[in-house]
């Protein structure tokens, strides 16, 4: 893929990410919000938390997600009794008497982690290596895994019995926290008509895993002015209690702030959201766009927010 210069390339792939959005659009109706975030967190290099109950599409999303990108996809179904094992691989004895690595589904391109929570923290932490560094160990040996790579997990907020909690260090390599709501009357319609017939849905292919390597390379390169920098920066130094830029809202009601990813994944997410909107460089709105589903689930309330019913959403906007 060549273009004459950046400003082409910004083009394209504000061209491309339109192309996608229409594509996906045909799958899944009524989540254009979420498909804008889940595609931004691709682009930006990020993994992405679904929240939401059943029946709203999240795997679908993603299945969908990985087809329109050309991308090789595995699903993993976390249930209470399963192994780190069956996620990255395993070691075995083969016909030659030598010991071989056999690949388990995370070598893949993009990894559907249904209902995450649903497994216990030894299982969760499989992931942890290969959403970070890219890369499995087995028995000493590193692996590393097919780029791009992607985790797209899902939760289910309602069921709590035989949920185990995910840890803060592994919420926090989540890029997003996007949560879903049920669907508007009219898209309810559209889903239900289109879904409960013989149509059979083609979906094209728009662009393929080196175009989206290559895109991610030039949102790292899109300049941010340093007020921008410095905004976003801020906002995630204003979500910790006790320090020099936190608000008496967040001393009042926040037990624990966001970390210096979270200020990372803004300037990354404002930049992407600059280019797919059309921009070449992104400036304080899309700071804000992006900043909710980046530092919902790094804030912890405490007790006192929750006797009153303050939400982490409300705390967030009042920031903004």
């Amino acid at each position: 893929m060549q273009y004459k210069n950046e400003v082409e390339a910004v083009d394209a792939l504000h061209q491309s990410f339109n192309n996608i959005k229409a594509e996906i659009s045909k799958a899944v109706v009524g989540q254009d919000d979420i498909i804008k975030s889940v595609l931004i967190a691709i682009f930006s290099n990020g993994h992405c938390l679904l929240v939401g109950v059943p029946g709203l599409a999240k795997t679908l999303l993603v299945q969908t997600v990985a087809a329109v990108l050309d991308l090789d996809f595995n699903r993993i179904q976390f249930t209470p009794d399963l192994m780190p094992s069956d996620i990255i691989g395993a070691e075995i004895l083969g016909e030659d008497r030598h010991f071989k690595f056999i690949k388990g589904p995370v070598f893949s391109n993009i990894i559907l982690a249904d209902e995450i929570n649903r497994t216990p923290p030894k299982t969760q932490a499989a992931l942890l290596e290969a959403m970070q560094e890219k890369s499995v160990t087995a028995a000493g040996q590193t692996h590393t895994l097919p780029k791009p790579f992607f985790v797209l997990a899902t939760q289910n907020p309602i069921e709590q019995e035989g949920t185990y909690p995910l840890p803060e260090a592994q919420l926090d390599r989540f890029m997003f926290n996007i949560q879903l709501n049920y669907p508007a009357f009219a898209d309810e319609l559209n889903i239900v008509k289109n879904t409960t017939g013989n149509k059979a849905l083609q979906l094209q292919k728009i662009i393929h895993a080196d175009d989206i390597q290559y895109f991610q390379k030039l949102i790292r390169d899109i300049p941010v002015t340093d007020n921008v920098l410095e905004y976003a920066v801020k906002l995630a130094a204003k979500t910790r209690p006790n320090t020099e830029f936190a608000t008496d809202a967040v001393n009042k009601y926040v037990s624990w702030g966001a970390g210096p990813r979270a200020s990372q994944f803004l300037v990354l997410g404002a930049k992407c959201h600059a280019a797919v909107t059309g921009k070449y460089s992104p400036d304080i709105e899309d700071v804000k766009a992006v900043a909710e589903p980046i530092l919902r689930h790094r804030i912890v309330r405490n007790y006192r927010a929750e006797a009153e019913g303050l939400s982490i959403e409300k705390i967030i906007k009042d920031l903004l």
